[in-house]
């Protein structure tokens, strides 16, 4: 097992209820010079031009949502929320560095002998960079299919650390640098003539602020039309402050969606996190809690292209989302140990964690010392490519669909058989970590591209992911639709059922009202008694852990990459 960077655990702070103040909760009380860099979000887009008048500087003005990146004094901070035209002010979260088997795995191999690589389709790729590589070159062999470059971190848009490129090989990776007959393994993408928009948000440390991000994704739906910008890949996210509905972040996200751009997250790498006592539960970072973006777990394809011995990994997090309860992931996919490009053999990741680097001979018959190509990563941050990539295919076959009908597609055709538990045990820790593959771990399943490709379905409809509603009366979990939470009722609407199908959540009988916990069916045809886990054995639902005003963890907007993968 290759060494990886731990995400660390860093303190707590308090919660924000769904209807409280104007003002996050994690904004500092103080600061050295009394200055604090934050996003407002205004009522209206025309309501922003009120911010120049404020004391202190406009950093950037948002196109895709209405909100503006300011440095003000933090003694302004109250006057600035009585403002009846400001709807939410949140600090600038910082924000750091979260396949031959892998295609396989997924199925994506079987589609290219059809014509199915992605061609013509933009991927934006919004990570630490992507540096120049004969992988990502077009057919030609000459020219890149990094079709556009730009930097949000005040430098070029290079990757010096080295998580971007590896990111974008797993969507686009043409495999050039290890085919032919001197090769044994081909390093190939999902989608290997795709186009990537390469948005650099993070620095050679993995390290970058919100709102960078936000102005990102700002930047492609700018370009949308320009280089046929279909997909956003998002390997990042930070802890769940807030609810989505004001989570500038999830804002954003959003914005790219209705745009008709598919947003793919990762979910985040806390699945063994259990500072709150959820046993790693309740861990999906921003934006992946947003019921409207595809957000991915990891799977252990265990170094085999068959299913048959892969499980999720341990560290994948878990839902229902803090404070709103989405129910996350939407979907699995192959994570763990995953090869792909190698940004420089002088990036960050590659010099500062050396066990990331792999053997030339490991895909070259005549290879020695080091490989100058590729590198292994672990986490979710590895998954969501290959969702990213799997979303290119189904919009190279089908342009029309939207990213609501790519969404669904994934999820009614993704694989439901899991083992109910499974054991995982790590080099570089001691004892096993068990996992119990239920809803809020694997969501609606394991992805399947061909059959995702294949499907027909006619979407008509907003798939959003549903929220898990707890009755303390009886100690059931029931879905309902994400609705309720949009529009702050309780009470989804008249005979809603979740997508209008139970079949994208793999029952027969799994409507809007449906228990999921006590004695209904939970996915594939399992039915559990009313002490089985779909939750976790340690969880005691009336705590206020999940259910009440929770303590979510501080700090910046992690990658979620590079965690300790399983064994």
């Amino acid at each position: 097992m290759k060494s990886v960077v731990q995400v660390a655990v860093l303190t707590l702070a308090s919660s924000l209820a769904f209807a409280g103040p104007k003002i996050a909760a994690d904004m500092p009380a103080s600061t050295p010079d009394g200055m604090v860099e934050v996003i407002v979000q205004y009522r209206a887009f025309s309501d922003r031009g009120e911010a120049a008048a404020r004391i202190g500087h406009v950093h950037r003005t948002f196109r895709s949502i209405p909100a503006v990146h300011m440095t003000v004094p933090l003694s302004s901070l109250a006057s600035l929320a009585a403002n009846p035209r400001v709807a939410y002010i949140s600090p600038n979260r910082k924000t750091s560095g979260l396949l031959d088997i892998t295609t396989q795995t997924v199925k994506a191999n079987e589609l290219w002998q059809s014509g199915l690589d992605g061609t013509g389709v933009g991927i934006a790729v919004i990570d630490s960079g992507v540096a120049a590589h004969k992988d990502l070159n077009a057919k030609d062999g000459l020219h890149s299919r990094i079709v556009f470059s730009e930097s949000f971190v005040g430098d070029d848009a290079t990757d010096n650390y080295g998580h971007g490129t590896h990111v974008a090989g797993i969507v686009a990776a043409n495999g050039s640098q290890s085919t032919g007959s001197n090769f044994t393994h081909t390093f190939k993408g999902v989608a290997p003539n795709a186009n990537i928009i390469n948005l650099r948000v993070l620095d050679a440390n993995g390290s970058g602020t919100e709102s960078e991000v936000i102005a990102a994704i700002d930047e492609a739906i700018a370009l949308k039309n320009t280089y046929n910008i279909r997909v956003i890949n998002l390997s990042l996210g930070h802890p769940v402050y807030e609810s989505f509905t004001l989570d500038p972040l999830c804002q954003a996200v959003e914005a790219a969606w209705k745009a008709g751009i598919t947003v793919v997250v990762a979910a985040g790498n806390l699945g063994r996190d259990n500072t709150l006592g959820t046993e790693g539960y309740a861990t999906i970072t921003s934006p992946g809690n947003d019921p409207y973006v595809i957000t991915v777990g990891a799977m252990n394809a265990n170094g085999t292209p068959w299913r048959s011995d892969d499980k999720i990994a341990s560290y994948s997090s878990k839902g229902p989302s803090l404070v709103d309860h989405v129910v996350k992931p939407d979907i699995v996919a192959p994570g763990n140990n995953v090869v792909s490009l190698l940004a420089s053999p002088n990036c960050t990741l590659a010099t500062e964690y050396p066990d990331t680097l792999i053997s030339a001979s490991t895909y070259e018959k005549s290879g020695t010392g080091l490989s100058s190509e590729y590198f292994e990563l672990s986490g979710t941050s590895m998954a969501t490519p290959v969702v990213s990539g799997a979303a290119a295919l189904m919009l190279q076959e089908n342009p029309s669909l939207t990213p609501d009908a790519v969404k669904a597609r994934l999820m009614k055709t993704a694989s439901k058989h899991f083992a109910q538990y499974t054991s995982a045990t790590d080099m570089h820790h001691t004892g096993t970590f068990e996992s119990a593959q239920d809803i809020f771990t694997v969501g609606a399943g394991y992805i399947d591209i061909q059959r995702a490709v294949e499907n027909t379905d006619a979407v008509n409809f907003q798939a959003l992911s549903p929220v898990a509603k707890y009755n303390a009366q009886n100690q059931t979990v029931t879905l309902v639709s994400a609705d309720a939470v949009i529009w702050g009722t309780d009470t989804p609407p008249s005979g809603a059922v979740i997508w209008g199908t139970a079949v994208i959540w793999g029952t027969t009988n799994l409507e809007a009202n449906a228990v999921i916990w006590g004695s209904a069916v939970i996915w594939g045809t399992s039915f559990v008694s009313d002490d089985a886990v779909i939750w976790g054995s340690a969880i005691v639902w009336g705590d206020a852990v999940i259910w009440g005003t929770s303590v979510p963890p501080s700090g910046g907007l992690q990658s979620a990459a590079l965690n300790d993968g399983d064994l």
